[in-house]
């Protein structure tokens, strides 16, 4: 006779579980339900030894006691390190999906043979062996979104921690009637040891009703939150709206003038930066750049910068419901905290706004690849090293959006959308693709097709470098969704088209020409565009660039009775890099954009976009472009 299992119930849990949950709590040994986020930092040291460091390991066959992380308690937060220096950064392919529906991405019996219910069932087999924590929380926003549930191992608690931060936790007393879960992250860490060869893993089954998340491995940045992205681009696909990749900033000029910017771009093309004051030398000058083969080394003075009031640091919302209709695109943030990347703070002094509010929050961070011991104070430019000399590229702060002076909680409208790109040094010996001046206007259709190679640029120091120009895929939240290239491409077009009142920039960081500049250029031209009160360039502001992919690029600007001169702007002109280089290095551009747009060769290409491709393919001018969409993108006076 078959023994059914008694249902599972907690007093902390007072809606129905999806059934796979159900069975899996039901047999596991303990069940925690957290309360609060302090529940989940004495989670994150549960087991912690008289030196206080909690060791998250766990049996592996054939191998023993793996261990995956440290954690320990600082005066500022948690503090967690992962043991194996790949681990401390996302591997870009980690995603595979689960299902066999309609994706251009690698489906999981493409790259492993097998179908993944096999080890689906093994997951949920494991999770029953050990103690869990669960708790609810809303992947995007209450009615903007989709109701979630985790399951994890309760000795992961750093894990859920950054999971609860990231996503905003629901406590039993908050959960709204009708909560209902459509989405679930199974956490199940050994597996990547078992299974996929010590790799970063995480699979997407997208089922009727259901979107399953199973996470083979404690990195919080393929899982608890880009894992969480693709859920969110997986409902916009469906409702037909985008979560923009993009920082969100509203700027307030010293005279009061106020203009909104969103900054998109693949991971280290400077979302973050954006929101952060311009960093100034001790004698409180911003360092324009520093010419590699010369050695010069260029200044300017900038007495006062504008206020800045963040909105959005990673992921947007760009729901209908936001849209009042005026031509501009409506927004807000999809997360309740930040992963913010510190890996430029290397010393203290880089930047004394963001490195107080971590050595002094209002509430505990967690703090990832940040050198710390127990009961010490984190601090955001101690980076734990890789090996010795070399300190990890992509140190973390997790930081809740309460925890952020000036923070925007409602929706905004943005006036300008920015794209970044992470460029190379170029010269005459060495020519690249470092040919962006500090920023190009880009007429409406040349910012799309910008949004579809998305180039991942040089030195990234978010992900595991795979070498060369990459393209970071649509939209450069490629990595994160679940479908087709095609729709995505289609569903950013679309929302081009409907918010004519927004201007499109492009702007580089790290080099333009043969100056290294870091990412003073963003910095300088928020400020630049904000005093202008975001108005449209005119046509003799502006000139067509020599590489019509850049658009159109003024001659220099004045920043505050500050010159910024032609060199920054027209790289060609560089007595570094010349004419010869420069045109190598659009070649180099043309061609990956070639590349790149063959994948969306499709016959549900949007006709526009199809007609937009075929203005690069051949050889189009920054007129052709701005003919094919909108009224003109410069004013005539």
């Amino acid at each position: 006779m078959k023994v059914e299992n008694a249902p599972f119930t907690h007093p902390l849990i007072n809606f129905e579980l999806p059934s796979e949950v159900e069975r899996i709590l039901s047999e596991a040994p303990s069940v925690v339900v957290p309360e609060t986020l302090a529940d989940l930092r004495r989670l994150s040291l549960c087991d912690a030894d008289e030196q206080g460091w909690h060791d998250v390991s766990y049996e592996v066959p054939g191998r023993g006691d793996v261990l995956e992380a440290r954690v320990c308690r600082v005066s500022n937060g948690i503090a967690a390190n992962y043991v194996d220096p790949y681990m401390r950064r996302r591997d870009p392919d980690c995603m595979v999906i689960g299902d066999a529906r309609r994706t251009d991405k690698p489906t999981f019996e493409g790259r492993y043979g097998k179908p993944f219910d096999d080890l689906r069932g093994d997951t949920f087999d494991w999770l029953k062996t050990q103690p869990l924590a669960v708790f609810p929380f809303n992947a995007g926003l209450p009615g903007k979104g989709m109701d979630a549930i985790v399951v994890a191992p309760a000795n992961a608690g750093f894990f859920a921690l950054g999971l609860a931060l990231l996503q905003g936790m629901i406590e039993p007393k908050d959960v709204p009637e009708g909560f209902s879960p459509k989405a679930v992250i199974y956490v199940a860490p050994p597996f990547r040891h078992t299974h996929f060869d010590g790799k970063q893993v995480v699979v997407h089954n997208r089922l009727d009703g259901m979107h399953e998340l199973f996470s083979y491995n404690l990195y919080p940045g393929p899982s608890a939150k880009k894992g969480i992205y693709g859920v969110l681009l997986t409902l916009g696909e469906q409702e037909k709206w985008i979560t923009m990749h993009c920082s969100t900033v509203e700027v307030v000029t010293p005279y009061d003038g106020r203009v909104v910017i969103s900054h998109e771009g693949a991971s280290g093309g400077g979302k973050s930066e954006l929101l952060e004051q311009v960093h100034r030398q001790p004698d409180g000058s911003l360092l324009l750049g520093e010419n590699l083969v010369t050695g010069d080394r260029r200044s300017i003075s900038l007495p006062q910068a504008c206020d800045l009031r963040p909105v959005t640091d990673d992921m947007a919302l760009c729901h209908p419901s936001l849209d009042n209709g005026t031509g501009k695109l409506g927004l807000m943030d999809a997360e309740d905290a930040w992963f913010l990347r510190v890996n430029h703070i290397d010393r203290y002094g880089v930047d004394p706004n963001l490195e107080s509010m971590c050595i002094h929050p209002s509430e505990d961070l967690l703090f990832l690849n940040i050198k710390a011991q127990p009961n010490s104070t984190a601090l955001i430019w101690e980076h734990i090293e890789d090996e010795p000399g070399s300190p990890c590229p992509n140190p973390r702060v997790v930081v809740p959006r309460s925890a952020i002076p000036n923070i925007v909680d409602e929706a905004v409208e943005v006036d300008i959308r920015s794209f970044g790109v992470r460029c190379p040094p170029c010269t005459s010996d060495n020519p690249s693709y470092g040919i962006i001046g500090m920023f190009h206007v880009l007429p409406p259709a040349l910012a799309w097709l910008w949004r579809l190679v998305a180039p991942r640029g040089h030195a990234n120091p978010s992900i595991v470098d795979t070498g060369g120009m990459s393209s970071e895929g649509v939209g450069s939240y490629w990595p994160f969704a679940t479908g087709r290239r095609v729709d995505q491409a289609n569903l950013i077009l679309q929302q081009i088209v409907n918010t004519p009142e927004v201007s499109y920039i492009l702007m580089p960081n790290q080099h333009i020409g043969a100056w290294k500049v870091g990412f003073m250029p963003q910095w300088i031209t928020r400020e630049y565009l904000a005093r202008r009160n975001g108005a449209k360039f005119s046509e003799k502001q502006v000139k067509a660039s020599r590489c019509s992919l850049l658009g159109w690029n003024p001659d220099s600007i004045m920043v505050e009775s500050r010159q910024i001169g032609t060199r920054y702007f027209n790289v060609e002109k560089q007595p570094e890099v010349g004419v010869e280089a420069y045109d190598q290095g659009a070649k180099i551009l043309q061609d990956f954009f070639r590349s790149e747009l063959a994948n969306f060769d499709s016959p549900d290409l949007d006709p526009l976009g199809r007609k937009i491709i075929e203005c690069c393919l051949n050889g189009g001018t920054v007129e052709d472009y701005d003919a094919l969409l909108g009224n003109g993108s410069l004013s005539k006076r």
